[in-house]
């Protein structure tokens, strides 16, 4: 399945979309999973790049965190498939849209962002002001309750960043 992340030269970058985290074995991979499924039922999936990434290589290869797993099963997410990464400088070429999960991963991102960087970087839950938070909470060192709450707040923000690409590049 990691057929996911080839690269895909027939997309341009205003719709590709990269979620970031600090491992890439929880929130990210979560987001990554959810936002395709939301993009696969609008019809939208093969117009879109989606991927996702940690700004730390300490889980590079490996499964997301077998919690998260569990808890996205149960919601029809398949995050089985999907392997952790660190963020590189060719992310800020190949992704338009890049969301952080939290300050500290947006701060670490944009101390790596290039001059030429032109595309959006941001808080992943600043797309649903009504929120009430900005950040996706880290779950790795909490109990189930956390993955769930992961899961609700990231479902609200992909439906949400879903309407904005396709209201921009008229994909519907």
């Amino acid at each position: 399945m990691q057929a996911f992340r080839k690269k895909r030269n027939d997309i341009p970058p205003e719709r590709s979309v990269l979620f970031v985290c600090m491992g890439n074995i929880c929130r990210s991979p979560t987001a990554e999973s959810i936002f395709r499924r939301h993009a696969t039922l609008a019809g939208l999936q093969q117009k879109l790049l989606i991927d996702s990434a940690g700004i730390g290589d300490w889980h590079a290869g490996e499964p997301p965190d077998n919690r998260a797993i569990t808890h996205a099963r149960r919601r029809g997410y398949d995050l089985g498939p999907l392997r952790a990464r660190q963020v590189t400088l060719d992310d800020f070429k190949r992704f338009h849209w890049i969301f952080a999960m939290d300050l500290h991963n947006l701060r670490d991102l944009k101390a790596l962002r290039p001059p030429d960087f032109s595309g959006h970087l941001g808080l992943f839950l600043d797309l649903v002001p009504g929120i009430g938070r900005r950040e996706v909470p880290d779950p790795y060192f909490g109990g189930p309750d956390g993955f769930e709450t992961v899961l609700d707040l990231i479902e609200r923000a992909s439906e949400a960043l879903l309407a904005r690409i396709a209201a921009l590049h008229e994909l519907r």
